[in-house]
């Protein structure tokens, strides 16, 4: 059994959407590690799509919308790496998501890519695709790098950009794993089209 932690190039580039749509693909449970603003919380998302079987308990909910650092000090809380370990989970892999991108602060001294080197799981990349994301991208794909964190593959996500992800992909070296296509409204059929559409473009996902 496996765990991939989905991580995003900054905030709001659909990592949650992603997250249900690989979770229905690959048939896998879901953990957000921290929650932080209760009003949109993500587990509940993934709850409506996978199942509340499906899904386990954030070691942390905060209501502060707010990076993870601040949101807890303002609770009275001090967040810790040591206070993280991997739910028992019943399905052959467990996706698991981020809050925000790869440098946002759990503490004053660590950051979200800690805790992903604390967990020792390979990573999936989502890219939204913007005026801007190719820095972005690739940034967050040098700080992976650096530390020798294995990368399964960046997941673009909006209207297609075909220079952008060529450029990315090329560029890095790293595995093209699909486009999510932008939606109106996410529903159910979305996520099971979106899911049905990375297995028939035959994408593997290995680790």
């Amino acid at each position: 059994m496996s765990a991939i932690f989905v991580t995003g190039i900054g905030t709001d580039v659909g990592k949650t959407v992603a997250c249900a749509i690989l979770a229905k693909a690959m048939n896998a449970g879901y953990w957000k590690p921290i929650q932080a603003g209760i009003e949109s919380k993500d587990i509940d998302f993934l709850e409506k799509y996978r199942g509340p079987d499906r899904t386990y308990k954030s070691r942390y909910t905060l209501k502060t919308p707010a990076s993870p650092h601040l949101a807890a000090a303002i609770e009275g809380l001090h967040i810790e790496i040591d206070d993280f370990t991997i739910p028992n989970y019943s399905e052959d892999t467990l996706i698991i998501e981020g809050a925000g991108g790869l440098h946002v602060p759990l503490n004053d001294e660590h950051l979200i890519i800690d805790l992903i080197e604390h967990f020792k799981t390979p990573v999936i990349l989502v890219s939204k695709n913007y005026l801007g994301s190719i820095n972005h991208t690739l940034l967050s794909i040098e700080a992976l790098k650096r530390r020798n964190i294995p990368i399964l593959g960046v997941l673009f996500n909006g209207d297609k950009n075909r220079s952008t992800q060529e450029y990315i992909t090329q560029h890095t070296g790293v595995k093209y794993l699909g486009r999510i296509d932008q939606a109106q409204e996410i529903t159910e059929a979305f996520i099971e089209q979106q899911a049905k559409q990375l297995k028939d473009e035959k994408i593997t996902i290995t680790y």
